[in-house]
């Protein structure tokens, strides 16, 4: 089994089900993606870390950190980041808050992120893009410079080309379709 065909084969038994479901967007849909049974499980971790730091690689942005919309991109760049620790060029993880702290350095995005760098915007489900165009923002507006998103499932419901009218391209590791054509019932 191929790094990919594992990570579909574990979100389709721990992180979709079928049903009636209002998404955080507001959209109802007949399936939901909890992606977080899978990205914060070993399993998950262990395939989801050398897959993402390889489509990256193969991606050619040459970024310098990843980090999204806390809490549903977290895992996801420690993962990649921790995957990348003996590489050439190791990544720093960073998280964006959804709101500035009130306290301390009131910063928006935390962890060691630098002006300048070059970052992959890290986003567990993509349904409309907006937690990714948020993350995005924060990111621009700290002075750093998007080279992409990547994304752990794209529901193809528009999400992708919404980022991507921005000018910011999209990967996605697995889509809505490929985790429920496997999903039993």
């Amino acid at each position: 089994m191929t790094e990919h065909s594992t990570l579909i084969a574990l979100l389709a038994e721990r992180s979709a089900k079928r049903g009636q479901f209002t998404l955080a967007s507001g959209k109802q849909s007949t399936f939901y993606i909890d992606a977080r049974l899978t990205t914060m499980s070993p399993e998950g971790l262990s395939v989801i870390g050398p897959l993402a730091l390889s489509v990256l690689g193969e991606s050619d942005w040459r970024v310098d950190a990843v980090g999204g919309l806390t809490l549903g991109a977290d895992p996801i760049s420690y993962a990649i980041s921790y995957a990348s620790a003996r590489s050439a060029h190791p990544l720093r993880a960073f998280t964006v808050r959804k709101e500035a702290k009130g306290h301390g350095t009131g910063r928006l995005l935390e962890g060691p992120f630098r002006r300048g760098d070059r970052v992959a915007v890290i986003e567990d489900v993509i349904t409309t893009g907006g937690s990714a165009l948020r993350a995005i923002n924060a990111v621009q507006a700290a002075e750093g410079i998007v080279a992409g998103v990547l994304a752990l499932v794209d529901r193809e419901e528009g999400g992708r080309q919404a980022i991507e009218r921005t000018g910011v391209p999209v990967v996605a590791l697995a889509t809505a379709g490929q985790i429920m054509s496997v999903l039993p019932g």
